[in-house]
């Protein structure tokens, strides 16, 4: 009797367990749908904003498009680029002053621990002068650049990373800068009076015992050092425009155009 009635028990205990696994089981499916509903929902809402975006770069006209990142490379150059062209224009500004290169810099060294001091920094700003007169020959080479911008470049500037307008200019000009560049350095060291002063600091090192005789190209390194410089200063104005800095968007185009970037949320960014 007792036999009987523990096997009915352990049936009946059975059974349960395989209800409750039944159970689970099912609730566990009815779980996976319903994640499988949510996952498809979160994927078509952003497959929809994807789409809506890409609709609001189809639907602003390609024209005003392109004319506000010309504006933007305009604003630049205006404001930046200019700025380099003024007397310490790179010699008094941190980001872009052109230091000596460095087989250069212990002739700087030397000179100062022999109380030339005023020699070595003549030196320095006398290339930083002749950076601000080549800087002059830019400006033509930027518009042309500017002007032969594309609805694709102008798109691709505009969804690209913070620079994205700066490295776009990189691309186009710095061949044509350069060549531009060298010659007028050249020029310049004698217009400003850098061959003369580099003449002496070379010459006055030179003749001191037992150092190792310099002869530099400074020529090619203020050239490639300014056209960094230039970069950088076009690079300040696009972030600014890109993070709408104080009045940067000061007009109603650069408004429009990277109002649309604001409203992209960075989707599309590199």
């Amino acid at each position: 009797m007792k036999k009987s009635v523990l096997s009915s028990l352990l049936f009946l205990f059975a059974l349960n367990c395989l209800s409750t696994t039944e159970v689970y089981s099912q609730n566990n499916n009815l779980l996976n749908k319903i994640s499988n509903k949510i996952g498809k929902k979160s994927t078509d809402t952003k497959n929809t904003t994807t789409k809506t975006s890409t609709n609001n770069i189809l639907n602003m006209d390609q024209n005003k498009i392109g004319a506000g990142l010309k504006e933007a490379l305009e604003s630049g150059i205006e404001k930046q680029v200019v700025k380099l062209t003024q007397k310490d224009g790179f010699y008094k500004n941190d980001l872009v002053k052109i230091l000596l290169p460095e087989e250069l810099q212990k002739v700087d060294n030397t000179l100062r621990k022999i109380g030339m001091s005023s020699l070595a920094d003549e030196g320095l700003k006398v290339i930083n002068r002749a950076a601000e007169e080549a800087v002059k020959e830019a400006t033509p080479i930027f518009i042309d650049a500017v002007k032969n911008i594309t609805f694709d470049d102008a798109k691709n500037i505009l969804l690209g990373s913070e620079d994205s307008a700066t490295q776009y200019l990189e691309k186009a000009t710095t061949q044509n800068l350069y060549s531009k560049f060298n010659p007028v350095i050249q020029a310049s060291f004698e217009n400003v009076g850098a061959d003369k002063v580099w003449s002496n600091i070379v010459n006055t090192y030179n003749a001191i015992p037992l150092v190792k005789k310099v002869n530099p190209d400074l020529t090619d390194y203020v050239a490639n050092e300014t056209l960094a410089g230039v970069f950088k200063m076009i690079a300040v104005e696009e972030k600014e425009i890109r993070s709408n800095t104080g009045a940067s968007r000061n007009t109603q185009l650069l408004k429009d155009v990277f109002g649309l970037q604001d409203k992209m949320g960075g989707l599309f960014k590199k």
